[in-house]
């Protein structure tokens, strides 16, 4: 009379098996965690990039023009930017306020150097403006102003703003990401 149960030879093939079905799984899971990880680590970088772009857009848009046609709208070189424009700063609640505004590469750190625009001559010297890091990894910031004429020029120093301002990161490293250039045309956000 035979007895019921699994021969020895049974029990090992179904090991086997199983053995191979947690392999297959485990290397499934590894696989999810780490596309998972890669996935948050692209997507950080690209919340910090789409941040930035959305700042230089707002610092770039709400430009003014120069109280005075004596005085330049905005003091631009090819590589840095300083101009009277209107943004939410630490201490002004929800209404942006004009500051003078500055773009410009320190070290590897895009920074907006900033204070409270001031109608008028000082009675006293201005506080130094404020620094505020954009970003890191920069190399350079390339600046270009469209002219009426139908051109992009390196500096502007006129009264009146460029009808476009064209922005360039460069970024550092052996493999730097690459960025679009923005392109923004001043007092884009008035009525």
């Amino acid at each position: 009379m035979r007895q019921g149960g699994f021969t020895l030879l049974e029990i090992l093939v179904a090991l086997a098996v199983f053995g191979f079905l947690l392999l297959g799984l485990s290397q499934t899971v590894r696989f999810g965690l780490v596309a998972w990880r890669q996935e948050a680590r692209m997507d950080d970088g690209k919340t910090d990039l789409e941040a930035v772009d959305r700042s230089l857009r707002q610092i770039i848009e709400n430009l003014a023009p120069a109280d005075e046609a004596a005085r330049a709208s905005i003091d631009g070189s090819s590589s840095a930017l300083t101009g009277r424009t209107r943004l939410r700063v630490p201490g002004s609640g929800l209404d942006a306020i004009p500051v003078e505004a500055g773009l410009a590469v320190s070290g590897t750190r895009l920074v907006l150097r900033w204070r409270p625009y001031h109608h008028g001559e000082p009675l006293r010297a201005l506080a130094p403006p404020q620094e505020t890091d954009l970003m890191s990894g920069v190399a350079r910031l390339g600046i270009s102003y469209w002219q009426s004429s139908g051109v992009w020029a390196s500096s502007w120093k006129e009264p009146e703003l460029p009808l476009l301002i064209r922005l360039r990161v460069t970024f550092t490293g052996a493999h730097p990401p690459r960025w679009p250039d923005i392109v923004v045309a001043p007092l884009l956000s008035r009525p």
